[in-house]
């Protein structure tokens, strides 16, 4: 746990800053119980890598397997709850509009459960679905059918062409949403705190956002409590957990 004299130094900090960013991981998300994605891979899916489950190539040879261990992943989390941390983001949020802007490497939607607004999810949503294909089915609209129309299936379909739904996530080789990203990155540039929280920094370009902060002049704060990738680019490490410090340093 930080010090409080640490603490004391980020809460100024927040108070201080006129735009913050915040960028959280899989820690955040570990901390409501949520799997992490080597820790989904149980029972049934044990035996399986799940780079080896996650890529179009997997979803287009056998789309029943890739579909069927996504909605084994929906199940273990629907009923998973936001905890203290995303809750605090959340009500920082509605205190100040506008003033954070939340980027999330996480796909469970508990940052919007808890009230978030305008999430940059750049890693999409598994709750959601697309097309694999761009899908121009007779029963669409200007040529694009809707998704809610798809017949039911291991993957839903459409019943017109049959091309399927696939979970709305970014897979494996991928390109993160261009919107999103672009989103992320002028917030990062443009911030004057940039608060990670709960990620490895392992995985770019998400990681790459807290560079782009500090060379623009931001604070950087890394919240986790286990050593990060990050670390050498932040201001302030605090050691604990998301649940445990974001109450007390967004409580303003």
């Amino acid at each position: 746990m930080p010090t409080f004299t640490e603490a004391a130094t980020v809460q100024a900090w927040v108070r201080e800053a006129r735009t913050i960013a915040a960028l959280t991981g899989a820690g955040m998300s570990a901390e409501s119980g949520v799997p992490t994605f080597r820790d989904a891979q149980t029972g049934l899916w044990a035996r399986f890598n799940p780079e080896e489950l996650a890529t179009e190539a997997a979803f287009r040879a056998n789309p029943q397997r890739v579909w069927d261990w996504y909605a084994s992943r929906r199940e273990m989390m629907k009923d998973v709850a936001p905890n203290a941390g995303h809750q605090a983001i959340a009500a920082f949020q509605r205190r100040h509009p506008g003033r954070l802007t939340l980027i999330t490497q996480n796909v469970d939607g508990l940052h919007q459960k808890a009230g978030s607004t305008g999430a940059l999810a750049l890693h999409g949503n598994i709750f959601e679905d697309i097309w694999l294909d761009p899908c121009a089915g007779a029963r669409g609209r200007a040529g694009i059918c809707d998704v809610s129309l798809a017949e039911p299936g291991r993957p839903p379909h459409c019943a017109d062409c049959g091309n399927p739904l696939r979970p709305g996530v970014v897979w494996f080789g991928e390109m993160l949403p261009a919107g999103a990203l672009a989103a992320a990155e002028q917030a990062a540039d443009h911030c004057d705190l940039m608060l990670v929280i709960g990620t490895s920094g392992a995985v770019y370009p998400a990681a790459g956002l807290a560079h782009t902060a500090r060379q623009g002049g931001a604070r950087v704060v890394v919240i986790n409590p286990e050593p990060s990738e990050l670390d050498g680019v932040a201001h302030a490490l605090l050691r604990g957990k998301a649940a445990e410090l974001l109450p007390a340093l967004l409580n303003d």
